[in-house]
């Protein structure tokens, strides 16, 4: 693969892994929605779909029509695709950089005060007056929690209470820093090297791998 395509693809799996390895860091736990966190995944894979289906399927005809605009074509059709996934994607809520050990009773205590009659079963909560059934997935190795929805029948907006709440109560906590956040920091330094290397080895590779991208 050429300088340019390598940076095309890796360049933004760098700047995704930079800001896992900076959550992973902080003092303090980070939560998104599902939504968000697939947003940011498609973001960040955008340069290999590039480099990989899309050149593949590459529209010459439209090329030829459109020229370097129909890069904007298909962009625009990607993100639509993109899009598409993450209105279909269920309710999730993912904590980073928390232990399963300290947000079990806050999400218990939280599931009280949200809905009286609120149930658990092992490691699904169910809050009937609330419309929101869940299951705590943990991933021990990373210290990451994701709430998953369970069943078809939410409420988005009892959701969206809950991401209110827990977001209120996450904020006033302190975490230790995750070791693992060093290596997430370390490994997109190291891409980021490679990159800055490839691209400085043979500047001219890279201008003329663009252009015929670009088909100029």
């Amino acid at each position: 693969m050429d300088p340019f395509r390598l940076c095309l693809a890796l360049g933004p799996v760098a700047v995704y892994v930079l800001l896992l390895g900076a959550i992973n860091l902080s003092r303090r736990p980070f939560m998104v929605t599902g939504t968000r966190d697939a947003a940011a995944l498609g973001l960040a894979v955008a340069g290999f779909v590039v480099v990989g289906p899309i050149e593949l399927f590459f529209p010459d005809a439209a090329a030829i029509r459109f020229g370097p605009y129909v890069w904007l074509l298909l962009s625009a059709f990607y993100a639509m695709c993109l899009v598409l996934v993450l209105l279909l994607l269920r309710p999730r809520l993912i904590i980073y950089n928390m232990p399963a050990d300290r947000l079990r009773p806050i999400l218990a205590d939280l599931a009280g005060e949200l809905d009286p009659d609120a149930r658990w079963a092992g490691e699904s909560l169910s809050m009937p007056t609330l419309g929101v059934q869940l299951h705590v997935d943990n991933l021990g190795a990373m210290r990451n929690i994701s709430l998953a929805s369970i069943g078809s029948k939410q409420n988005h907006a009892g959701w969206r209470r809950l991401e209110t709440a827990l977001g209120d109560a996450l904020s006033r906590e302190d975490v230790a820093r995750n070791p693992r956040g060093i290596s997430l920091l370390s490994a997109a330094v190291l891409i980021s090297i490679a990159l800055v290397m490839a691209i400085a080895q043979d500047p001219n590779a890279v201008a003329q791998s663009l252009f015929d991208m670009l088909r100029m």
